[in-house]
């Protein structure tokens, strides 16, 4: 589903990834873990095509989203930790964009759009401007367009950032139940808890290097401890 091979990309001097290689299974969460500064929001807007690896191939469904880029981006959606959305039009003006780029039918759309809408909390709110609404809000709408189109793999980076808890909860349903449906979820976190309990696979990354990766008890195996995997993070990137 997504394939990153030898990924490496420097900032002139500064070097922010090295040789990375992970692959993320269809129908699996893959979490993405590492403190700040090691490299994670770099490699996401690589595997996005928002930055150009020095070296390196990603390849998304089986895409290179160096060579075929439009057709690569047709393959997922992209959720940012700030989503900057258009705010002078109406969230349901996004989600029909949305759902006009991906080409999704009326009848699906309107379907899927009453679902997400009341899984949210967002009825009431479809129909105001994006511009009025809150931090959560945008986030809630931003992620109702990706899942409404449905995509091979959604990308999400942070994406527990300014949700409540209760459309936290609500988030981890659905992304279980999207990656039932053969898709994928990779995701970037620091609360560790929620990758431990919600992720079929994880990566450590720190200095711009893997450091760690495979199921939670790969890695505390590895560690040789019994510990949290927020316990093994810390240590492996002290």
């Amino acid at each position: 589903m997504l394939k990153i091979s030898n990924l490496s990309k420097s900032y002139g001097n500064k070097v922010a990834v090295t040789n990375i290689n992970l692959e993320i299974k269809p129908g699996e969460i893959f979490g993405f873990l590492g403190p700040n500064g090691a490299g994670k929001t770099t490699t996401i807007k690589m595997i996005v095509g928002l930055l150009k690896p020095d070296n390196g191939q990603i390849l998304i469904n089986g895409i290179d989203n160096q060579k075929e880029i439009l057709k690569a981006k047709q393959q997922f959606c992209f959720i940012p930790d700030n989503p900057e959305v258009f705010e002078k039009i109406s969230g349901n003006d996004y989600i029909q964009f949305m759902c006009n780029i991906f080409k999704i039918s009326e009848e699906v759309r309107k379907a899927r759009l009453d679902f997400y809408l009341e899984k949210f909390s967002m009825s009431d709110s479809i129909h105001n401007y994006i511009s009025s609404y809150s931090h959560g809000m945008k986030q809630k709408i931003v992620l109702i367009g990706s899942l409404i189109v449905e995509p091979k793999i959604l990308i999400l980076d942070e994406p527990m950032v300014g949700l409540d808890p209760k459309a936290q909860h609500i988030l981890k349903e659905i992304m279980i139940d999207y990656c039932k449906r053969g898709n994928s979820v990779f995701f970037s976190t620091h609360i560790l808890e929620t990758a431990e309990k919600l992720c079929d696979r994880v990566a450590i990354i720190n200095k711009g290097q893997i450091i760690t990766y495979g199921t939670v008890n790969e890695i505390k195996g590895n560690a040789g401890k019994d510990e949290s995997l927020e316990n093994i993070f810390l240590e492996l990137t002290e």
